[in-house]
């Protein structure tokens, strides 16, 4: 019988793999030209940020739902501040490249997000070379590679963006790790989008003034207020679905979720747009690279879990103690008769309680630290 709470689990994660398909599908349909036709992803993401700052800033300040958390103006300088510059970037980037390549290629593309987050942490000093870690990079690379030359419509400007927002991303997750985390400092979900999302906003200010305010048509967006307000919800929905759920299950977990919903979208996009052609190559691409995304996540929460692990075997150990005790017996003193019960009792309850302990050793802890 399945618990309440293991149902819950697979709820956020049954959310979460339907709002980030239809968040990516829906954003596609209004960047589209043979759909909504509204070639402005900038915008499309400022509207995303600012539903998002207005919500969470009544959610705190208004509704009191959380309470705000201590911030002062050096920690938003030298935390909120760059990791919402590179979150604007990954969301711009990311976005554009709706304009010039698919979404079944963008989801291949995705495959190289452990190859950034490695090279990228291995940079800031984070994670180390490891030659097992480095034969799965390439791997994985080699799988896009093939996606890549498998592409009908390939887009040089489109996947570049792609990729550029790949990296913005890993580098947005590593300086998350290394600012808040050596800091302390901890934010739930709607103080996260509290203290992010208008930052973000105002990053995007300034591509927007140069690239498309002078494009922009004001009329277009009031005319489909209801589009972009929907469009909104979802996109906030997302957020808080995807910190919940890796709260609840954690970032391993979401990796394979991720994996899942690549798949679908992949699928759907063929399906819902024509100009998403899959070839051959792109299917032999895209599950080598998948391959190498599954070891990756399998030896980073190896490394995770090595430090918990015994460093000697069972057998190992109970000898070691047998042996220990053998010679400790040999030194009893002679007021102890140990073919007495007195005796017999002592050495029968000790030896229980030091198995009991060895027993205990090996049970691994169930509050394990999830992979991050």
């Amino acid at each position: 019988m399945i618990s309440k709470q293991h149902l819950l689990t697979y709820f956020y994660l049954l959310v979460y793999i339907l709002l980030s398909s239809g968040v990516i599908l829906y954003n596609k349909w209004i960047l589209s030209s043979s759909h909504l036709n509204f070639p402005y992803p900038i915008t499309l993401t400022m509207i995303h940020m600012g539903f998002s700052a207005v919500v969470a800033f009544f959610l705190i300040r208004v509704f009191k739902v959380v309470p705000p958390i201590k911030m002062t103006s050096k920690l938003y300088l030298t935390c909120v501040v760059p990791i919402s510059a590179f979150s604007a970037l990954s969301l711009w980037f990311g976005n554009t490249a709706y304009l010039h390549i698919s979404v079944a290629f963008i989801q291949m593309l995705k495959a190289l997000m452990p190859v950034a987050t490695f090279f990228t942490a291995v940079v800031f000093g984070t994670d180390k070379l490891k030659c097992d870690v480095l034969l799965n990079v390439l791997l994985i690379s080699i799988g896009v590679i093939i996606s890549s030359y498998g592409e009908i419509h390939f887009n040089v400007l489109g996947t570049v963006y792609q990729v550029s927002g790949i990296f913005a991303e890993a580098l947005k997750l590593v300086l998350t790790q290394i600012l808040l985390q050596e800091k302390g400092l901890a934010l739930n979900p709607i103080t996260s989008i509290y203290y992010l999302a208008p930052c973000s906003f105002m990053f995007l200010c300034i591509p927007w003034c140069f690239l498309e305010i002078s494009q922009i048509e004001v009329e277009a967006i009031l005319f489909n207020i209801w589009i972009f307000f929907s469009n909104s919800l979802c996109a906030l929905a997302l957020n808080l679905s995807t910190l919940l759920a890796i709260g609840r299950t954690g970032a391993v977990t979401i990796r394979v979720a991720a994996v899942l919903k690549d798949w679908i979208l992949i699928s759907l996009s063929t399906v819902l747009f024509p100009e998403s052609i899959i070839t051959g190559l792109n299917i032999i691409g895209y599950t080598i690279a998948l391959c190498g995304v599954i070891i990756y996540n399998y030896l980073k929460l190896r490394d995770v879990h090595a430090p918990l692990l015994p460093s000697k075997s069972f057998t190992e150990r109970l000898a070691k103690e047998f042996m220990e005790k053998k010679s400790s017996s040999m030194h009893l003193p002679d007021i102890i008769d140990i073919n007495s019960n007195a005796g017999r009792n002592e050495w029968d309850g000790s030896s229980r309680h030091s198995y009991a302990d060895e027993k205990e050793e090996l049970i691994p802890s169930s509050r394990m630290s999830h992979l991050s």
